[in-house]
Formats: structure tokens, C-alpha cells, sequence
């Protein structure tokens, strides 16, 4: 390996050096709350712990109001974020979960089902990427193959056959790319979902609760309202793939997250995404029943304004959503 091809592969950008270190002060100052814990009841070891807390309670807040898009993409991805089954536990009563295409198999990497939210008959449909090792071999790491966007079509169907307003929940990197996927069809299925979900009769609600990965996403994101927690992001390619096929470097995902605009805050200027649903301190991997709340004030909102507008208008209006999306020139000049 040359010198320079050794530079290349140690050298570590000095803003991550920064972060990582402020990270580890954060878990030192943590490690040793949770050890005066365990002293409860001294009076001196309570008035540290509680001078403790609040000194990692601000650094925490000050660490997440600054971070970087490359870095919200690592919370994104962070293992212990929610997925779609701890919404469903959080959020959903009377959940009864359904498998299979009809065609082929039944895809593990999005959960599909009916349920009711606040007493209201809804159709739920959302990646799964699993915790543990084993979990994820069988979600497939949250990459669907046709049969699981053909899955998400029938019960959307369904749910429109039905009336039941639908709810996604997007977090995965991308769909499929083996080339068993291919051979069945994978670009079609996604197609089809796209077309399908244009004119579903029924409100639509989508959440990015993780990351939200290129056609992948969008074959379960077609919806009147499109939300996005704010240390999510959505975005046509990974950092990563992006850096690969730029500068053919995927080291430079940072500089590439940075140009590519997918952070929740850009997503929303750009008209991309409606609402920024907040997260609890510390993000949402580290309260799940406070993450739950703070989105089903969203939905429950969201929904009660759906449904009471005529279908024509849900449907016009859907459609002039995304056909207004990538739209930065005056036509009619």
C-alpha cells in the first residue's frame, strides 16, 4: 500500500474527531450518574447526582442541536430507534397482522396488517429491520423484495376496499437489489405500487422514522401527508452510494451527506416532506413510548383533517403534491 493509499484510509475528518469525543464525554458523564445512582439516599451523592444530571441533560441538547447531516444519518440508522412493530405496540389496538402476496412468499422486511388508532379503523404498513443479528437475516436488514411491496399493495387495497385510512412507517435503506429480486420483478412491483397509491381512495399518512432509502421508500410513501422525525432522513441514495459514484470514494459519505440535502429540516424547505415530527432528548432510540406520543398527536391531528375532505378533492390534491415535487423553475416564463 502506497503512502498516500495509507493516508487515505486513516486519516479521519477532524468534525467527526469533535463529535466522537463529545460523545464520550457524554456516556463518562452517564456511566458515572448511573453509579451515584446506586448511593440514593446520601445527601452529599444525591446533590452530585443531581448536579450530573442536568450538566448531561445540557450537553446531550446542545451535542443534537448541532448535529451535522452525516451524523442525524447515524442516529437514523441507530439499532434501538422504534420500527414499525413497537409503533404498532405503542400506537395501535386490536392489531391483527397480515402475511403474504398471493403471487409468491411473504416478505419479512415490511409488516403488514389492520389495526384501529384512537378507535379508527386503519390499515398499517411499515419496514422491519430487526435488533439482533438473527432478526435481521430473517427482515432481510428492512430490504423488501417484490413480494413484500406486492404484500403492501393488497392491504392497501384492501384497506380501500374497506374505506380504512392507511398509515406507513419508512425505514429502510433500499429495496432488495439480488438478483432474485430482479428476476421477479422488483422495478415493476415498486412501479406499481407508485401508480397504485396515486389514486388509493382512502387518506394515506407515511412516516420516515429511520432512514428512508431511494425507490425502496417510495414504494410505501405515496401519501397526502408525509412526515419525517428530525433526526431521520430521505434521500434517492445512501451517503455512502452517493460518495461511491462521485468521487468513487465511499470515505467521503460526510462531504456527500452534506450536498444531498436529506436532513428533515432540508426535506421541508425543499417541499419534499409536510411536517418534522420532534424527537424526544436524546433521540428517538432513547424513549420509545415518548417517541410514540409525540407522533400520534401528528396522526391523530393529521387523520381527523383527512377524512373529513371529499375523496376527489384528497385525490387532486395528492396528485398536485407530488407533481410539484423537483419543481425550482417558472415554467411560464
Amino acid at each position: 500500500m502506497s503512502a498516500k493509499e495509507k493516508d487515505k484510509t486513516t486519516t479521519v475528518p477532524a468534525s467527526r474527531l469533535k463529535e466522537t469525543e463529545r460523545q464520550k464525554e457524554i456516556e463518562r458523564l452517564e456511566k458515572d450518574v448511573e453509579e451515584l445512582r446506586h448511593m440514593a439516599g446520601d445527601e452529599d451523592a444525591d446533590a452530585e447526582l443531581l448536579r450530573l444530571r442536568e450538566q448531561v441533560a445540557e450537553l446531550r441538547r446542545e451535542f443534537y442541536a448541532h448535529l451535522g447531516p452525516w451524523q442525524r444519518a447515524q442516529i437514523a440508522r441507530h439499532q434501538q430507534r422504534p420500527y414499525t412493530l413497537d409503533f404498532v405496540s405503542l400506537l395501535i389496538t386490536d392489531f391483527i397482522e397480515l402475511h403474504g402476496d398471493r403471487f409468491y412468499a411473504d416478505d419479512h422486511a415490511i409488516v403488514a396488517g389492520l389495526g384501529k388508532f384512537h378507535g379508527r379503523a386503519v390499515a398499517i404498513i411499515g419496514h422491519q429491520k430487526g435488533r439482533d443479528t438473527k432478526q435481521r437475516l430473517i427482515r432481510n436488514f428492512g430490504q423488501p423484495k417484490p413480494e413484500g411491496y406486492r404484500k403492501a399493495l393488497r392491504i392497501m387495497q384492501l384497506a380501500a376496499k374497506f374505506g380504512r385510512p392507511i398509515l406507513t412507517f419508512i425505514d429502510t435503506p433500499g429495496a432488495y437489489p439480488g438478483i432474485d429480486a430482479e428476476e421477479r420483478g422488483q422495478g415493476e412491483a415498486i412501479a406499481r405500487n407508485l401508480r397504485e397509491m396515486a389514486r388509493l381512495p382512502v387518506p394515506v399518512i407515511v412516516t420516515v422514522t429511520g432512514e428512508g432509502g431511494s425507490g425502496g421508500a417510495l414504494a410505501i410513501a405515496v401519501g397526502d401527508r408525509v412526515n419525517i422525525f428530525e433526526n431521520s432522513f430521505y434521500s434517492v441514495i445512501s451517503p455512502e452510494g452517493c460518495a461511491s459514484i462521485i468521487w468513487r470514494d465511499s470515505t467521503k459519505a460526510e462531504t456527500a451527506a452534506n450536498a444531498m440535502k436529506i436532513t428533515a429540516q432540508d426535506l421541508k424547505e425543499l417541499g419534499i416532506i409536510d411536517e418534522i415530527v420532534q424527537e424526544p432528548e436524546g433521540g428517538a432510540h432513547s424513549d420509545h413510548e415518548a417517541t410514540a406520543r409525540l407522533l400520534d398527536e401528528v396522526l391523530d391531528r393529521q387523520l381527523v383533517t383527512l377524512t373529513n375532505q371529499p375523496i376527489r378533492d384528497l385525490l387532486d390534491a395528492r396528485y398536485e403534491k407530488f407533481r410539484h415535487m423537483g419543481q425550482f423553475f417558472d415554467l411560464g416564463k
